[in-house]
């Protein structure tokens, strides 16, 4: 377990995440195929090639996901009860085959439920293309997690 507890969060903070991950067509494949997305532009070349972004652009989602997963050891791995929600997502920039993906997520809020035993915190998650020398901006939202408080866990991150 690596993540961190309620108590450990600090608004403010940025967490830089060192994983990072070059993204496949196997990867992209993958995901259409799991999630039953058909949609040309991430699947078809001769398709896409007739777009304005002229070859297939990685699935949305699994941006998305991908920037989940590359932030969740230094954040909630072994110290979530739940994701609560994912808001504000936005894509301001296409991600190609190829491209590889760095995350940071930044703490903008924090607060005890109602109850005081766990937490309810909110990170900025923020996905790079750094294969751009202008590292763009390719996926950003808002995630709130309900959170462990260490001093109700038995030590080894099960709650009492």
């Amino acid at each position: 377990m690596t993540g961190l507890y309620y108590e450990e969060f600090t608004v403010g903070e940025t967490i830089e995440h060192e994983r990072r991950r070059t993204i496949s067509e196997s990867d992209n494949q993958r995901f259409c195929d799991m999630t039953m997305n058909q949609q040309p532009l991430h699947l078809d070349s001769e398709f896409a090639a007739d777009t304005e972004f002229g070859e297939r652009l990685v699935n949305g989602l699994y941006t998305m996901s991908l920037a989940v997963g590359v932030s969740i050891p230094e954040t909630t791995d072994g110290t979530i009860v739940a994701n609560l929600s994912y808001d504000n997502v936005e894509h301001p920039n296409p991600v190609f085959h190829g491209d590889t993906i760095r995350v940071q997520s930044t703490v903008t809020d924090k607060r005890e439920t109602s109850d005081g035993e766990r937490g309810i915190v909110t990170l900025h998650v923020e996905a790079f293309k750094v294969n751009d020398s202008e590292e763009p901006l390719v996926c950003e939202f808002d995630r709130t997690a309900l959170s462990l408080k260490q001093e109700h866990t038995n030590g080894n991150g099960a709650e009492e």
